[in-house]
């Protein structure tokens, strides 16, 4: 034990180039999140209808998830800067060119272009961090890393309605324009790790055996977590989709204030807990990060004024902010340099394909049933999830 201790003092998570990457991170974050609530409202603006407005949303994840592994072979084969920038590159003109849409037509071609933006520079930013942080510190250090997002979650929508209430929707699309070109700025004087390039090999689905010169677009060894992540955010998938539909049932306002108590959950549970992953192992932060997601949904199936709806939004907050860091590090921490980008492709793989089936499985469910059954079956893949990671996790 006291060696452990000695060696993560030999080993700092955070240098100059951790800095900087979660820095670039935090504001494409910033940029990304403010436009979540707003784009909806967009849509109706062009005259596009509710419909339209959840495929607003659901095509920038299709187009997403499309591009993940594709960006994960790129990392690996192209090396990490020139994915990254030109993902930013392709975040920036897409968010500037929201300013001249005019039809819901050119708003879905354009969500559809700009999910291949995220995919890409969201993948390569949690690549670029996996490379940097030692690896004994690994999962400690993703879980810094993932609290810029959770900073950007924390503020990100409400900045972006009160931008729209007072100036208007080009004010939103050049704030947040401005903010991911910053982070293109402070990418620059990054020191990206190169990654060997492997020798020409047929391009196959999984890679065989997780070793140099594999060119699978899956990496077979991040699958467990990406499984166990997919089954845990099809929980998240009804909470971002209708936990607001859902309190305006129960004549409850100030939802907003769940995901900032949400927030401030993760920001206590993600460095706890990814240090205690590092320490004991992926198990004592995931297994009981499930028993309080479970817990969260039952809460949220009972509840019926905001301070009941707070309670839960905390302890899922504490459960989410411990599962995550402790499985993306899972993912990454078994493969080659060479491999890190497919690996972290294939787990926010099972991420984003977790909140979109989960959004329109439980959109089905609510249309049949309403919205509080959604939480009680909600309490159903996070078991399956673990489950899933106690039966496979040797």
């Amino acid at each position: 034990m006291e060696e452990d201790r000695i060696l993560q003092k030999q080993e700092p998570v955070w240098t100059k180039d951790f800095i900087l990457i979660s820095i670039t991170n935090l504001f494409i974050s910033l940029g990304f999140q403010m436009l979540l609530p707003v784009l909806p409202v967009f849509s109706a603006r062009i005259g596009g209808s509710d419909a339209w407005a959840g495929l607003v949303v659901g095509i920038f994840t299709a187009s997403a998830v499309l591009m993940r592994p594709i960006a994960g072979r790129l990392l690996d084969s192209h090396g990490r800067r020139r994915v990254y920038i030109l993902g930013l590159i392709a975040f920036l003109i897409c968010v500037m060119a929201y300013n001249w849409t005019s039809t819901i037509l050119a708003l879905l071609i354009l969500r559809f272009i700009h999910g291949f933006g995220w995919g890409a520079s969201s993948t390569a930013a949690s690549t670029i961090a996996s490379d940097i942080i030692p690896k004994s510190r690994l999962a400690e250090g993703m879980g810094y890393f993932g609290l810029t997002s959770t900073l950007a979650m924390a503020v990100a929508p409400a900045l972006g309605l009160g931008l729209l209430g007072s100036h208007g929707f080009n004010t939103v699309f050049y704030f947040s324009a401005a903010v991911v070109f910053l982070s293109i700025f402070i990418s620059l004087p990054i020191s990206y790790h190169k990654p060997d390039a492997p020798p020409k090999s047929k391009l196959i689905l999984f890679s065989q055996t997780g070793e140099a010169g594999e060119t699978g677009i899956i990496e077979k060894t991040a699958l467990l977590p990406a499984i166990v992540i997919f089954f845990v955010t099809m929980t998240y998938g009804a909470i971002v989709s209708f936990i607001a539909l859902y309190a305006n049932q129960r004549q409850v306002e100030n939802i907003g204030l769940f995901f900032t108590v949400y927030a401030a959950a993760l920001l206590i549970s993600r460095p706890y807990f990814g240090r205690l992953t590092d320490k004991k192992g992926a198990s004592f932060a995931v297994l009981p990060g499930i028993v309080f997601v479970i817990i969260a949904m039952l809460l949220i199936y009972s509840a019926k004024s905001l301070i009941l709806f707070l309670i839960p939004g905390f302890i899922y907050g504490i459960g989410f902010g411990a599962i995550q860091p402790a499985l993306q590090a899972m993912a990454v921490s078994k493969v080659i340099p060479s491999r890190r980008g497919a690996a972290n492709a294939t787990f926010f793989l099972g991420f984003d394909l977790g909140i979109g089936a989960g959004a329109i499985l439980w959109g089905i469910i609510a249309e049949a049933f309403g919205y509080q059954f959604i939480y009680l079956l909600a309490v159903i893949p996070a078991i399956i999830g673990a489950f899933i990671y106690m039966k496979l996790r040797k």
